[in-house]
């Protein structure tokens, strides 16, 4: 059977190798080690289709070391200590060091990953690992230690139509040979659709070419429905237990913050889309409310309670119409985040400041009033004009919430204001009849 057009089309050279420029563009340091054939120990992150696995083969095409590949799914412990053995006689009798190819290496547990660090240590053996999780959660830091990390980046548009224009025009390892007509509509849903994957993109253009037939003259013509019919749904790219859970969430939060709506719901509808946790989306609502909303809007913590509560009762899929109802009403609303300051400096304040009691007139007087005096002195507000009295209710007092001037928090500002000249004017009364 033949090679797909993914694996024909594997880069022979550099300069056929598309995309990953911040790694392999001229002078950069993973490019001058390839050439120079001195690259260590290393280890390969990013999302499927960027490149990881075809700069792999490339590396195996230009190394004059012994070069081995291999994936964490098809190997034991056994065949790792027969791999390392093999190298080490390679190595004793020749000086020829091996580069052993580990795909999804965040597969590996923690022993099999120690077994291979006296190889890597002793420089019998280069480790390349390919994966699309952060290795910075699989991979022993031992390990890490001794490699190189290069994040790989999913491919731009201009990568993907360098590509595609590479298979339609390779006459040896591409679709050269066939006489295609892509139109420009087809071409940008086709990029669009692969959503930085290489493989991807081929795979589409390959299924497409092999079920539209040639007209009478022998042309195919890829329009975009024919590309619609023959390419799988979108894929969203997110692993709920890894980096895309909380760069998603990151940017959801913060657009919300940020006061665009038109972002917030849109990282919210993808996050759902790719099966998120409805309940941790209504979770973050109810902090985004408290945290930076607070006390410019005091109804946006009821909005989010609300949707989390909306959520547990009716439940997917459509929970999500009160959460992009609660996601647009926070993105929207006032910001203030003075209650959460003040929550911070108060937290300083009762680890580092001075010792405070709770005054006498302050405390519960149900059982201690008479032989204790707990209670005593103590004014009931609601007894005097305005239902306001000056009184000490804290210590050594420290302010702790800076008054704002956003949403609803003008009104707190101006009543407060009022109760601070309350204050002068019964401070002034109390002074005159000493």
């Amino acid at each position: 059977m033949n090679k797909l057009l993914a694996a024909r089309l594997l880069p022979e050279t550099l300069d056929n190798f598309f995309g990953q420029s911040h790694l392999l563009g001229p002078g950069k340091t993973l490019r001058r080690l390839i050439e120079s054939d001195h690259l260590g120990s290393a280890i390969f992150f990013g999302p499927p289709g960027c490149g990881k696995s075809a700069l792999a083969y490339l590396i195996s095409r230009l190394t004059r070391a012994n070069f081995i590949k291999t994936n964490t799914a098809e190997i034991g412990l056994n065949e790792i200590r027969k791999i390392l053995a093999d190298s080490r006689n390679l190595f004793s009798l020749s000086g020829k060091r091996t580069i052993i190819l580990l795909d999804e290496i965040h597969h590996f547990n923690r022993t099999q990953q120690d077994v291979l660090l006296p190889a890597v240590e002793d420089g019998v053996i280069s480790l390349i690992g390919l994966t699309t999780e952060n290795p910075y959660f699989y991979v022993n830091n031992a390990l890490l230690s001794r490699s190189a990390i290069f994040e790989f980046f999913p491919l731009t548009d201009t990568d993907l139509n360098n590509i595609l224009q590479r298979a339609l025009t390779d006459e040896k390892n591409g679709l050269g040979k066939y006489k295609i007509n892509l139109s420009e509509d087809a071409r940008k849903y086709l990029i669009n659709q692969a959503n930085g994957d290489a493989r991807r993109l081929l795979n589409a253009l390959e299924v497409a070419l092999i079920t539209t037939p040639a007209d009478r003259t022998g042309k195919i013509n890829l329009t975009r429905k024919s590309i619609e019919e023959s390419s799988p749904k979108k894929i969203i790219l997110y692993d709920k237990t890894s980096d895309a859970h909380y760069d998603h969430i990151s940017a959801y939060i913060k657009s919300m913050r940020g006061s665009d709506p038109d972002a917030a719901i849109y990282w919210m509808t993808k996050m759902l889309m790719a099966g998120e946790d409805p309940r941790f989306i209504a979770r973050r609502l109810v902090i985004c409310a408290a945290e930076d909303i607070g006390l410019a809007d005091p109804l946006a913590i009821v909005v989010a309670s609300a949707a989390l509560q909306a959520v547990e009762f009716v439940g997917m899929p459509e929970a999500k119409i009160p959460l992009a109802e609660a996601t647009i009403y926070l993105a929207t609303a006032p910001k203030s985040n003075s209650a959460y300051r003040a929550l911070l400096r108060a937290e300083k304040e009762v680890e580092h400041g001075p010792r405070r009691d709770v005054p006498e007139h302050l405390r519960d007087s149900n059982l201690d009033a008479e032989t204790r005096g707990h209670g005593q002195g103590y004014k009931y507000p609601h007894d005097f004009p305005g239902h306001f009295i000056q009184q000490e209710y804290l210590p050594k007092p420290v302010k702790f919430y800076e008054r704002s001037e956003q949403g609803y928090e003008k009104k707190i500002k101006e009543r407060l204001q009022e109760w601070d000249k309350i204050k002068r004017d019964q401070t002034t009364i109390a002074s005159d009849t000493k």
